[in-house]
């Protein structure tokens, strides 16, 4: 394994625990976590960037360019994963299984759309 790859698994790791505890901390009203739960998914956000940010540094990578296609995959990112997570709780937490069902399709489908969107179509 590269040292790079170690680092950013590793940053990768803790950053993402901070954000997933702190959303638990906010969301779980039985916690009664709320404010720091904001602190503690802010600081894995923070940590995910500086994340990226030393792990293009350290594989001798230009920094990300913002661009309008960037930006669109961003967008469609973003979309799916709500779709995905508005029907998953559609189908867990209000008990509506066949509109949660076709929510989180369509949220996969964009998902999906995110290959040809990053990658292209070749032949």
């Amino acid at each position: 394994m590269k040292k790079s790859s170690f680092v950013a698994m590793a940053l990768g790791t803790v950053s993402g625990v901070l954000f997933a505890l702190g959303m638990c901390m906010t969301l779980i009203p039985e916690w009664d976590a709320f404010r720091p739960g904001i602190i503690f998914g802010c600081v894995g956000l923070i940590l995910g960037l500086i994340t990226l940010i030393v792990w293009r540094k350290m594989e001798h990578k230009e920094p990300v360019r913002c661009s309008a296609k960037t930006v669109l995959t961003i967008i469609v990112g973003v979309v799916g994963a709500l779709a995905l997570g508005v029907g998953m709780c559609f189908t867990m937490v209000w008990g509506n299984m066949v509109v949660g069902i076709a929510i989180g399709l369509v949220g996969i489908v964009v998902l999906l759309s995110l290959i040809p969107l990053t990658k292209g179509i070749r032949e």
